[in-house]
């Protein structure tokens, strides 16, 4: 029997062997360098990825968490790899035991005996060699990834790291890759094959080896029959499926203002107030548009959430790869034309300056040495406000200007939020502004425009879902918000592709079109009481858009001013083209 002065020696030893491998495992923890560089992902307000980024060392690394992924996948995953995962403490000594025997009788490995776990240790630090030792720290490491983290954690970084072929690493870029979903809607031999590439990623890859992809899923059906995990039906339709045989592109939606994002922020994940559904329908439409511009056009499209501000749809441009793809044109400061019109008017009216129903003269004008006239050289005569702003007379415009003054106009808008660019290097603002004499961007005039459906107020446009919100800044009042509200609802329809079709407007739409000088660049701004969406089209370049057929575009040479001209009613008060050729008819 141990003395008492034995027994205490002992149980100070003990305590120091603890101790010590306390202080080892708290000094020297596990890497989790690797689990922390994962691909920065942009998502819409519902999680739906937009954009995501290579790593900084080259990889689509997309964290993923277990209830991102398919439950069958799971079990597979479990049954094949780590039958005992969910009771083991990181190492299964009957694996280990299973695999020393068959090792030792057949005199080569028949199965291996590392656990999910372990294997979680090996991808966090890869090791540079092979043998005893190494697994011994495998085995270490994993004891202390079971001590510091859930089973479901560790599960995640299994399905974060795993190894699936080429810059591939993490279950949810595999089957993004390779299938163009999201794991969690994986079929069963879509699961059998991303459970069977981590075992060998470089010789199984699907789109290198297709052959040898499908025989290791198949091996992995095999065996989940053998194991009552799946049954024989099910497995025999999962082996006729084929497997793919390339790569997908990575999803690549609303690309400029992603790009934009991940820049700006040091996010991992951002979640944007897109919606990616709206989003990709806009995308979609854009892309059956472009044909029928003439060579470099491009265009743009911001659709934004009134009440909110939230920005649902954000298109910078179409061919994000081509060209001067990546120059976002929905932030470039481009003439708006006369676009800006509304805002002279609301200025106005605000300081009642006129009312909707003052009557104005359409007549060559001076100001000073300034005589601004209409594309088609005609006048119309005496025109209530109202009117001349529905059919975007030139004259009336400036003389309305004139009383308001470029200055305190220009800066109303700026206080508002919208960034101004002006000739000359920040010249006084003159009467040209009226006319598109300034620069601005789509998305800044798309805000301004939301200010009218808002009754006045102005409010920076939000991108990112939990940004806090800005503060209004009253542009003009309710009441100047309802007469402009109801003066651009009386705007005709454009003729057109529209018009062609036979579609109605299912709700009070207003809005505004403006062409800049030289046809460069083309805008049409809408708004209802819940969404305002605003469209440029234009070269990437400035320069003037040489051809353009589709319904985004209204006239590309004075030829077809003049064809708009025959088909557009002259009464003389009632109706005049703009320079996009559009028949404006003011309400009955």
């Amino acid at each position: 029997m141990l003395s008492r002065a034995r027994l205490t020696v002992i149980a100070f030893a003990l305590f120091g062997v603890a101790c010590a491998l306390v202080t080892a495992d708290t000094a020297n923890p596990p890497d989790m360098t690797r689990a922390e560089n994962v691909s920065p992902e942009i998502v819409d307000r519902h999680g739906v990825l937009l954009r995501a980024f290579l790593t900084r060392d080259g990889y689509w690394r997309m964290r993923t968490r277990v209830q991102d992924v398919s439950p069958r996948y799971l079990a597979l995953l479990k049954a094949y790899e780590d039958k005992r995962f969910d009771d083991h403490a990181g190492v299964d000594v009957i694996a280990l035991s299973r695999a020393a025997l068959q090792y030792l009788s057949a005199g080569h490995v028949v199965s291996g005996g590392s656990t999910l776990t372990m294997q979680v240790a090996r991808l966090l630090e890869p090791p540079h060699t092979h043998g005893v030792a190494v697994k011994l720290f495998q085995m270490l490491r994993a004891l202390q990834l079971e001590e510091r983290y859930s089973k479901d954690e560790i599960l995640s970084l299994y399905l974060t790291l795993a190894p699936f072929g080429g810059n591939l690493e993490g279950v949810r870029a595999a089957s993004l890759s390779y299938f163009g979903k999201d794991p969690s809607r994986l079929d069963l031999s879509e699961a059998a094959l991303l459970v069977a590439l981590p075992q060998s990623p470089a010789k199984q890859r699907p789109d290198r080896h297709a052959v040898r992809a499908a025989k290791g899923r198949d091996k992995v059906l095999a065996r989940m029959v053998q194991e009552s995990i799946i049954s024989g039906a099910d497995a025999a339709l999962a082996h006729r499926e084929g497997v793919p045989f390339a790569r997908q592109a990575m999803p690549l939606s609303a690309p400029h203002l992603a790009s934009r994002l991940h820049n700006r922020f040091a996010q991992t994940r951002i979640v944007t107030t897109l919606d990616a559904a709206l989003q990709a329908a806009v995308e979609r439409m854009a892309a059956q548009e472009v044909p029928y511009f003439g060579d470099g056009a491009a265009l743009s499209i911001v659709v934004v959430e009134n009440r909110t501000r939230n920005v649902l749809a954000y298109l910078g441009g179409v061919n994000y790869w081509g060209a001067a793809g990546q120059v976002d044109l929905a932030q470039r400061s481009r003439s708006p034309g006369s676009a800006l019109k509304p805002f002279i008017y609301g200025l106005a009216f605000d300081d009642l300056i006129l009312h909707p129903a003052t009557m104005m003269s359409d007549a060559p004008t001076l100001f000073g040495d300034y005589a601004p006239k209409d594309f088609d050289g005609a006048f119309q005569g005496a025109v209530t406000a109202q009117d001349a702003l529905r059919m975007s007379l030139n004259v009336p415009a400036v003389m309305v200007l004139d009383r308001v003054g470029p200055l305190a106009f220009t800066i109303a808008l700026q206080n508002a939020g919208a960034r101004l660019a002006f000739p000359s290097g920040g010249a006084t603002p003159t009467l040209p502004v009226a006319l598109g004499g300034l620069g601005i961007s789509l998305a800044d005039i798309t805000m301004l425009y939301s200010a009218i459906a808002n009754g006045g107020k102005a409010r920076a446009l939000r991108y990112v879902a939990d940004a806090p919100d800005a503060a209004d800044h009253r542009l003009f009042g309710r009441v100047a918000a309802f007469y402009l509200r109801q003066i651009l609802r009386g705007v005709a329809l454009p003729d057109g592709w529209a018009m062609g079709q036979g579609l109605a407007r299912q709700h009070a739409v207003a809005f505004k079109t403006g062409t800049s000088y030289g046809y460069r660049d083309q805008w049409s701004v809408g708004f209802s009481n819940d969404y305002t969406v605003g469209v440029w089209v234009g070269e990437a370049d400035g320069s003037q858009t040489r051809t353009c057929r589709s319904r985004f575009c209204r006239a590309d040479s004075p030829e077809d001013l003049r064809a708009s001209a025959a088909r557009c009613p002259r009464r003389r008060s009632r109706a005049r083209r703009d320079a996009s050729g559009q028949c404006h008819r003011s309400a009955a």
